[in-house]
């Protein structure tokens, strides 16, 4: 059972019997299907259903030489709307089945990122056309959470959001040096580092740590793409699972400059959403690459 199909609306498939009917449903009722033959000469599959607008199943597999399709791994998605980077995106097979993750480092946030990847189709499909990947593509990053919760924002004025931005580029600045090898750069973002934490220490014992820190992504526990983050809601709206009927909402988000689209189940969203507050949840990190 995947860990986040409640995230899109299915909370009631508790079962593997629940399970299979969804994946039956999928493969019998698709809106979007993609073939490829991968470089083992392998039929590869995704079928993928969407029970809300950007917002569905997919499953992948292998079609054999009687031309039955065989199942190896699903999962739910939310395709972003927002460009989140664009950059060198470096793409690897999982081990165990053909799925695929990306990754890219983000100057923003100071350490790589990694999703699923969404269109493994696109990715094999060209790799088989040995297309280049060493040019920047655009990245759109989305999420699926399974509880959340919504913040009030920091109130600042206008000089301080100028002086924020201008802090931001400067450090983007440090980041691209040092990860061109300029030792200087790397020294300077080690000593803003150590103010930073120095600050948040003394501030910390008699300020709540979420007015200190009003923005973040993290990587979260053992899997490589769970993230804990916490944003500025851009955008929001609220809709249904066109199957099981149950609340879903989406947020666009901000964390560190950085716009991602979340899913999240109506019933696990703790306050009120609206644009201007914050919202701080575990995602597990999805992504669309334009190969």
């Amino acid at each position: 059972m995947h860990y986040y199909l409640r995230s899109i609306g299915f909370g009631n498939v508790q079962t593997v019997e629940d399970q299979d009917l969804l994946i039956a449903d999928v493969l019998k009722n698709y809106d979007f299907k993609k073939v490829i033959e991968n470089e083992e000469h392998q039929m590869f599959a995704q079928y993928s259903k969407e029970y809300a607008p950007d917002v569905g199943v997919t499953v992948c597999g292998y079609y054999d030489d009687e031309n039955l399709f065989h199942m190896e791994y699903y999962y739910p998605y939310m395709i972003g709307s927002q460009t989140s980077a664009c950059s060198n995106v470096a793409v690897e097979r999982s081990a165990a089945v053909e799925s695929y993750n990306g990754a890219f480092e983000d100057s923003r946030v100071g350490t790589t990122l990694i999703f699923q990847v969404l269109n493994a189709g696109d990715y094999v499909n060209d790799r088989q056309r040995k297309e280049a990947f060493d040019n920047a593509r655009p990245v759109a990053l989305s999420g699926l959470a399974e509880s959340g919760t919504i913040l009030l924002p920091i109130k600042k004025n206008e000089d301080q959001l100028k002086d924020e931005e201008k802090k931001q580029q400067k450090r983007n600045s440090l980041y691209n040096a040092a990860a061109r090898g300029d030792e200087k750069a790397m020294n300077s973002l080690t000593i803003e580092d150590f103010d930073a934490y120095t600050t948040v220490a003394r501030r910390i014992k008699n300020e709540d740590i979420y007015s200190i820190v009003d923005s973040y992504i993290m990587p979260y526990g053992l899997e490589c793409n769970l993230y804990n983050i916490m944003g500025q809601i851009i955008d929001y709206s609220k809709d249904r699972n066109a199957a099981t009927n149950e609340p879903i909402v989406r947020l666009t988000v901000e964390a560190n400059g950085i716009p991602m689209d979340i899913c999240i189940h109506g019933d696990d969203l703790t306050g009120e959403p609206g644009i201007g507050r914050r919202f701080k949840s575990v995602v597990w990190l999805e992504g669309m690459v334009n190969f």
